[in-house]
């Protein structure tokens, strides 16, 4: 799978884990998720590569209690035909 690829499916876990993701040059100063306003925001800094933008991505969901349930879902579905088939 391609770098932008993965970004994109970060996004995607990012934003079903209830963060709003905002794409905005930062000049390489500051990103990364934060809360306020009672909404958790991630800030992708585009003057960053797609590489750095993607681990700038992983380090913000990283440590979510969502974005692990998010996962432990996605494993059960992936297991629970091989349950009800055996």
């Amino acid at each position: 799978m391609h770098t932008i690829e993965r970004l994109e499916r970060l996004k995607d876990v990012a934003e079903r884990a209830g963060y709003t993701v905002r794409q905005e040059w930062l000049g390489g100063v500051a990103g990364g998720a934060c809360q306020f306003a009672g909404r958790k925001w991630i800030f992708l800094d585009l003057s960053l590569s797609v590489i750095e933008q993607l681990e700038q991505m992983a380090d913000a969901l990283q440590n979510d209690p969502a974005v692990a349930a998010l996962s432990v879902a996605g494993s059960s579905r992936k297991q629970a035909p091989l349950r009800r088939a055996a």
